[in-house]
């Protein structure tokens, strides 16, 4: 299909969504040597920045999803090595708090060896330098991303979507409302921590952007009703030969989209991680299951199971390629079938 090329941002007005710029949800304190995060669990509730001067901190703020999607969790723990006194086992601290996430294997990684790499005085420095090179990164990924995605999308399009699909849903939403296109989208609750009923409605509040909520076992019956044209959502990790492991859930709103004949779009930023070949690569993480017992109300966490009964929360579901019609990354839109072209594609 034929691509437009990507206009500069000086072409329009910058995505007013919070979400889409990370440097205002993730940050570095270079006065207090602090790493400072968004509470994405109480936002937009209430707008909350969490402070951390630990490694500890920071890794225990990833694992109980103060901040959440891989992106921003890989750059809040990236920024967090910069607070160490010990990198190699900060760095394996780090690493192990999310097994799934591609960005986090990603990032650590780099900081680590850019940290090693400086004199001892300036380690902190060179990590922090890297990972602020790579949240501008990630930025830039993100708006090429959702300006391809945005040329999928046709006027009056009725979109769902699952979880918080990140900066490019964003910048997916605003080039398409640029264009002229009336876009609705259908965002997925997303339990236990649900994002989408906040994190991605409030981004579509934030852009003026009409979005209907509803609960994740809903898809199937508006897709057998006519109600939805496209299925749109982000990855946790890609594989080489185009398996996708998103938000538990993903995997059934692909195979109804599949079964009624709805495109099933993916938001696959950078492309797929070289190290993961196959799906077999992918460890799929166990949460604990007290989450599914509770809900995250306004007033805080309220008990909605009964006592004496055990659960199980795995995290994220494998969707293979033969359920996706594309997947949408910085460097155009791809086949899932040939992701691993996107190393041999220019950026545009």
């Amino acid at each position: 299909m034929y691509l437009r090329p990507f206009p500069t941002p000086a072409n329009g007005p910058d995505c007013p969504a919070l979400l889409s710029d990370r440097f205002k949800t993730v940050y570095y304190d270079t006065g207090t040597h602090e790493v400072v995060l968004l509470d994405r669990r109480k936002y937009p509730f209430q707008t909350v920045f969490e402070r951390y001067g630990t490694v500890e901190g920071v890794a225990v703020a990833v694992e109980e999803m103060v901040v959440q999607g891989g992106p921003p969790l890989a750059y809040a723990a990236g920024l967090g090595l910069a607070l160490a006194a010990q990198l190699e086992a900060a760095a394996q601290r780090l690493l192990h708090t999310r097994p799934t996430a591609d960005d986090l294997h990603h990032l650590i990684p780099l900081a680590l060896q850019a940290a090693l790499s400086a004199a001892p005085g300036g380690r902190a420095a060179a990590a922090l330098t890297l990972v602020n090179s790579e949240i501008q990164r990630g930025n830039d990924v993100s708006q090429r991303c959702g300006w391809y995605a945005a040329q999928l999308l046709r006027d009056g399009d009725r979109v769902l979507t699952h979880c918080i699909a990140g900066a490019a849903l964003c910048w997916m939403l605003w080039y398409a409302r640029l264009d002229g296109k009336r876009i609705r989208l259908f965002a997925s609750e997303t339990r236990p921590y649900f994002q989408g009923a906040r994190l991605t409605a409030q981004s579509c509040v934030e852009m003026g952007i009409d979005c209907t909520l509803i609960t994740d076992g809903m898809s199937a019956h508006l897709m057998s009703q006519g109600r939805l044209d496209k299925f749109i959502c982000a990855a946790d990790r890609l594989t080489l030969d185009g398996h996708i492991t998103n938000k538990v859930g993903t995997l059934q709103h692909a195979i109804a989209a599949n079964y009624f004949g709805l495109p099933f779009y993916v938001l696959g930023y950078d492309g797929p991680d070289p190290h993961s070949p196959m799906a077999a690569n992918i460890v799929i993480e166990e949460r604990d299951p007290k989450d599914i017992f509770e809900a995250r109300g306004r007033e805080g966490v309220v008990r909605t199971a009964v006592e004496g009964i055990s659960g199980a929360y795995p995290a994220f579901d494998i969707t293979p390629p033969h359920l996706i019609a594309a997947i949408v990354t910085d460097r155009g839109i791809f086949p899932p079938t040939l992701l691993q072209s996107y190393f041999q594609s220019p950026i545009a």
